[in-house]
């Protein structure tokens, strides 16, 4: 599979995309045509920068106005592609994009373009280029594949085809299985985007808000689906317009747009066995069982206030690591490390972002497997020196620069309690959690499409629809991604007076703000955490009056919801209960949740009332931690 990027999907001059797209591990570039006249290279400078970074130029694009012009502009068209194709040349590519119509002076006809299109031929002909024509999803006359595709049929020329955009296809909600009755050798080139399902101005969707594929809406998989059914085995490329994109690191782009690519082409081989893939086998995605444990990161002077704080929970020491500075605390079904090592990952963390979640591990069906999977879409292996007689437990650098440890219960890392720890006394009664519900992460808002790719490509999950979270200091994105027994809520900040803006800031990116525990009893375990001195978060007592009305709830309920400072939300499968600690000082907090029938949410109407309390604890900007 021969990948490919357009210049114009990521930021930064012409040399830091090349290096950013060759790191990445691309094959080749279609040089946008703004991106070739805003550098100070001359063509041949552009080609061998090109082939020193071991990339090809798959595409020149694009060439705009050409089919269906009246005269002076139908043959200013033609001198202008003889200089294209003489530029091109230059370049070292035999391969433009003509782009349909928008002139105004256009007049359409199939058998007009087609005459176009075959005379443009025998100009591109002589320069030793190919033309692919694509219709634009706004194109005056021509704005569906199967239009462009009768032109390139009637024109009837050797070096004109078709080129194919999913974007352009599946935005006007055009049946992709119609491209299966093109044949593959008149496609030249195939373009793939992703999009929300956003009701919008089409060139305006298009030039804002396309994605990666599998981070968006539409049917990416289908299209491309019918697009190797045609025998098509040319180059698959991006084209991604997107206002985050443009303003994100262009090695992170272009490494989530590789990954998109083999995360999109394994969905095709499986869900189409038939289509010949050109990509290198590796494991189905799988669910996650479960969290099984969660690191914290701290050194030996700030422990005790986490310990303190795991304690007010309900969680008691259980045991410690054989060979490091590393405690277990336990409660039900969760299991809690505090890491004090002064070397290591865990040193390396809590100094770049104070005491932090480290580790999360996963619990699934076969650790070796997705720890292949993991690689596979270019996830960073992680290994660090352990004992010999210690567990070697597959492991991945995870977003945020945390790290995802991958154990199963068919071999020996499900021994992982009694090889690698040492029991120190019988867990206590705790206060009835059972285990963990959902992880909290937050980021910045440009880098959130680039964290749920990541999960939803290595695991086998489903994305919720992005929701707005009100913050007092402005909007906070969120979206969840759930795999199985794996819960996480992706918060992306664009405001740094938000709650979450202010975490990334002052904890320098840490990734996991806030773990949320889960009982079968929330009444009963606020009791035991009353008993504990666990640091509840306060709510307002205005909010008791609304939620009473807003859900008609009996009045003994919302008392002891009140008594208890438990929030609440309901939804067609069921209902919700949550309740919060208050924040520490640099933002992170913990929740307790419990769900009823099959609610499928977390509480999101009650964020702005959440942040709003924990906001009355926070110290004032620029105050330095306690």
């Amino acid at each position: 599979m021969k990948t490919s990027i357009a210049t114009v999907s990521i930021s930064g001059t012409f040399a830091e995309k090349l290096a950013a797209i060759a790191t990445a591990g691309f094959d080749g570039i279609e040089i946008f045509e703004q991106d070739f006249i805003a550098s100070d290279f001359t063509p041949a400078e552009v080609g061998r920068m090109v082939r020193d970074h071991g990339l090809e130029i798959t595409l020149f694009q694009p060439f705009r106005d050409f089919e269906g012009l009246p005269e002076p502009h139908r043959s200013r068209a033609f001198a202008r592609a003889a200089r294209k194709f003489d530029l091109m040349n230059q370049l070292g590519t035999d391969l433009v994009l003509v782009c349909s119509s928008v002139h105004p002076a256009a007049m359409g006809g199939i058998d007009r373009m087609a005459a176009d299109f075959a005379e443009l031929g025998d100009l591109a002909q002589s320069h030793g280029i190919r033309v692919g024509f694509e219709a634009l999803a706004w194109g005056r006359h021509v704005n569906d594949h199967r239009d462009a595709w009768e032109v390139v049929r009637r024109a009837d020329h050797q070096n004109i085809g078709l080129i194919l955009d999913s974007f352009h296809t599946l935005g006007r909600k055009i049946d992709p299985d119609t491209i299966r009755r093109i044949p593959g050798d008149k496609i030249f080139f195939v373009q793939l985007a992703d999009a929300p399902a956003i009701d919008m101005d089409l060139l305006y969707w298009s030039r804002h808000f396309r994605n990666m594929p599998g981070e968006g809406d539409l049917d990416v998989t289908g299209f491309m689906r019918a697009v190797l059914a045609t025998g098509y085995s040319g180059p698959l490329s991006l084209e991604i317009f997107n206002d985050q994109f443009r303003a994100g690191l262009p090695r992170l782009v272009a490494q989530d747009g590789h990954r998109s690519l083999i995360s999109l082409m394994d969905r095709v081989r499986r869900s189409e066995p038939t289509v010949p893939v050109a990509l290198p086998e590796f494991p189905a995605a799988a669910p996650v069982e479960r969290v099984e444990f969660i690191e914290f990161a701290t050194s030996a002077e700030d422990a005790p206030g986490l310990e303190a704080l795991l304690a007010a929970t309900g969680f008691a020491r259980a045991g410690s690591h054989v060979s490091k500075p590393v405690t277990l605390w336990r409660q039900g079904g969760v299991n809690v490390l505090v890491n004090t090592d002064s070397t290591g990952f865990a040193h390396t963390s809590f100094v770049a972002h104070g005491t932090t979640v480290s580790e999360v591990a996963l619990m699934v069906p076969d650790a070796q497997a997705t720890h292949a999977r993991a690689l596979a879409l270019l996830a960073r292996d992680h290994r660090q020196p352990g004992q010999p007689d210690e567990l070697e437990i597959p492991a991945i650098r995870g977003v945020g620069g945390s790290i995802l440890r991958l154990l199963d219960s068919g071999s020996d890392l499900a021994r992982i309690w009694s090889v690698d720890f040492r029991s120190d006394a019988a867990a206590l009664e705790g206060a009835g959690l059972t285990g963990i519900d959902h992880l909290g992460q937050t980021m910045a808002y440009d880098e959130m499409l680039s964290w749920a790719l990541f999960y939803a490509s290595i695991f086998d999950a489903k994305k919720a629809p992005m929701v707005d979270v009100a913050d007092p200091d402005g909007l906070v994105r969120s979206q969840a991604v759930q795999s199985g027994g794996l819960r996480i809520t992706l918060n992306g900040a664009e405001a740094r007076r938000t709650l979450a803006g202010r975490f990334v800031e002052e904890t320098f990116g840490a990734s996991v703000q806030h773990i949320a525990f889960a009982t079968v009893d929330i009444f009963a375990t606020a009791a035991r955490l009353a008993e504990r001195d666990f640091p509840l978060l306060q709510i307002g007592e205005n909010y008791y009056d609304d939620v009473e009305a807003r859900f008609g709830l009996d009045p003994a309920l919302v008392a002891r919801m009140r008594a208890a400072k438990v929030l609440y939300d309901e939804d067609a499968g069921g209902q919700f209960f949550q309740l919060y600690s208050a924040p520490r000082p640099d933002g992170f907090f913990l929740e307790i949740v419990q769900r009823q029938g099959n609610y499928l949410g977390y509480g999101a109407p009650n964020a702005p009332f959440r942040i709003a309390a924990q906001k009355r604890y926070a110290r004032p900007a620029g105050m330095p931690r306690l």
